[in-house]
């Protein structure tokens, strides 16, 4: 790269909605960045596991929590709770659901895969 690219996600390339929030996606320079929101009411078992075609989240995740509150909880029972601040690493294998009445955003450095995170494909990865 020979160049600076500025990019801002309030104009991001895509928009993905799923029930009780939505995902921006980014491209910048060869790279990924989605920005979610999850709305009170979210959780990843009701309103992404029918667009994903699996039983859990099969993708790692690797982002900082702007705001809000949410709780990972791993296939063997292992859990955390995250908030405004927190930088997150999460491997697949996971569910999630948002904790109180605010939305939780998370920003994401997404691999080339996360970056079809909400879309429904043949490989029953969202």
């Amino acid at each position: 790269m020979t160049t600076i690219t500025v990019r801002n996600l309030d104009r991001s390339d895509e928009r993905r909605d799923f029930p009780h929030g939505h995902i921006d996606v980014l491209a910048v320079g060869g790279h990924t960045l989605d920005r979610a929101v999850f709305e009170p009411g979210w959780r990843w078992s009701e309103s992404v596991k029918p667009i994903a075609g699996t039983d859990l989240c099969e993708f790692d995740h690797f982002g900082y929590v702007t705001s809000g509150r949410m709780h990972l909880e791993l296939a063997d029972g292992t859990g955390a709770d995250i908030g405004p601040g927190d930088v997150v690493v999460c491997p697949p294998g996971h569910d999630a659901w948002v904790l109180g009445d605010e939305p939780c955003v998370f920003v994401e450095m997404a691999e080339p895969v996360a970056a079809d995170y909400g879309r429904a494909s043949g490989t029953g990865r969202p």
